[in-house]
């Protein structure tokens, strides 16, 4: 029997043998005996872990996507690819995730704050120049027409 005290030791000492003592306890529905709080932290904070991969990944593409407006001259098969590829795992990110889908537009908005930052820096195209706020829809940021 694990005690809540060797639990919370357990969890700050060596995280993989809580992880795989709370998964033999869960499974063994023995949930008296479960790090109950710790469990559910760690849940939160693989969802907001998800949230954050997909702000990753809009920032990603579009840094890309406004160097690809903003210095035309300077398109070339890897940002293409990069495009490409981002779009594909933000799909694959939100077929895996489909609630995250209601975040989009707060994801968007935090995304493109800082890839308009990376844009600026990576250009050397003052910030300025770049839109205050994210000029595309999601479905605009996605169509591979675009």
């Amino acid at each position: 029997m694990v005690s809540e005290m060797s639990n919370r030791q357990l969890y700050d000492q060596d995280f993989f043998a809580w992880a795989n003592e709370q998964a033999v306890l869960l499974r063994a529905r023995r949930l008296s005996e479960a790090d109950i709080d710790h469990i559910a932290e760690e849940i939160e904070s693989m969802g907001r872990s998800e949230k954050r991969e997909l702000v990753s990944r809009l920032r990603v593409l579009l840094a890309h996507l406004l160097k690809w407006q903003f210095q035309a001259s300077r398109r070339g098969p890897a940002w293409k690819r990069s495009i490409v590829n981002t779009r594909d795992e933000l799909d694959e990110h939100l077929g895996d995730n489909p609630s995250l889908k209601s975040q989009l537009p707060g994801a968007i908005e935090t995304a493109y704050r800082r890839a308009r930052l990376d844009a600026s820096t990576e250009t050397r195209i003052g910030e300025a120049v770049f839109p205050q706020t994210c000029p595309w829809t999601y479905d605009e940021i996605m169509d591979p027409a675009f």
